[in-house]
């Protein structure tokens, strides 16, 4: 997708991260009934292209409410190097259904948190605004394949998650329903959470090196794809409706930056530049 002139900002909206207030995440690991990842508040006045954000990095297909049933991605998890022993830093990966212009969120994926210097690794759900769940039995290990999906029924009106990482074949899926839920966008997605209000909140990015998603890395078919009003496509056959985020600091310098869809739209990488904030 050809760049233009103009940045959007992408916003962290203030209610919705009022929840990292509550309580710092766990030094184990786990999350446990908060948050990973939140919506952005996006302001936008011309056709989807290029966007600054300050908490996402990667692709989002912006559709039509209600048109969005199913997102499917694949990525290999990225070893982190922990800058320090006293920074807490994270590193979050994940596929979902809205977020993009929408309050909620249902999303599956894995997380790299360093602390006191030492890397961890885990799988987890969310269905925001309820808390994220961690997936204990689907641990998590730097340099494995993931395959994630999340799909809507129409039939019962529920979003389900599924998740497996397919270097070991352990895999977990979950099904509820989402009141509000907009279907409105798929994303596929590297993330820096939040501890509490305002864009200095962010924790630092984890220097995760480069992800990449899609089956050109991880061999998995079918993966890096939406379902839009019944159709469903690569990332890059959605055309207008593709936007790329670049996550950006404070100050609108780049943390992570996203290479261009690979030729079958199927395929891209995220690289880390800067911890931030």
């Amino acid at each position: 997708m050809s760049p233009i002139p103009r940045r959007t900002i992408v916003l962290l909206s203030s209610f919705v991260i009022l929840i990292f207030c509550l309580s710092s995440f766990s030094s184990t690991g786990a999350y446990t009934s908060h948050s990973i990842s939140s919506p952005a508040r996006i302001v936008k006045n011309y056709s989807a292209t290029i966007l600054d954000s300050s908490n996402w990095a990667g692709y989002a297909i912006n559709a039509a409410t209600g048109s969005v049933t199913q997102v499917k991605g694949s990525w290999t998890e990225p070893s982190v190097s922990c800058s320090s022993t006293t920074t807490t830093e994270y590193a979050v990966s994940w596929v979902g259904i809205d977020g993009l212009t929408s309050g909620t969120v249902e999303q599956t994926g894995t997380a790299a948190e360093c602390f006191n210097g030492v890397a961890s690794y885990f799988a987890w759900y969310e269905f925001y605004p309820a808390g994220s769940v961690v997936i204990t039995k689907v641990p998590v290990s730097p340099r494995n394949v993931i395959s994630a999906s999340v799909k809507y029924s129409s039939t019962t009106s529920k979003f389900t998650v599924m998740i497996k990482d397919v270097t070991t074949g352990k895999s977990f899926s979950h099904s509820a329903s989402v009141v509000g839920a907009a279907r409105n966008s798929a994303e596929w997605i590297v993330e820096a959470p939040a501890y509490c209000i305002g864009p200095g909140c962010l924790y630092p990015l984890a220097n995760f090196g480069t992800a990449t998603f899609g089956k050109d890395t991880t061999h998995v078919t079918g993966t890096d794809t939406a379902t839009v009003s019944g159709s469903t496509k690569p990332i890059s056959k959605f055309g207008s409706m593709v936007d790329e985020l670049v996550m950006v600091n404070t100050v609108a310098a780049t943390k992570a930056q996203p290479s261009a869809l690979s030729t079958d739209g199927t395929s891209f990488s995220v690289a880390w530049v800067s911890a931030g904030p």
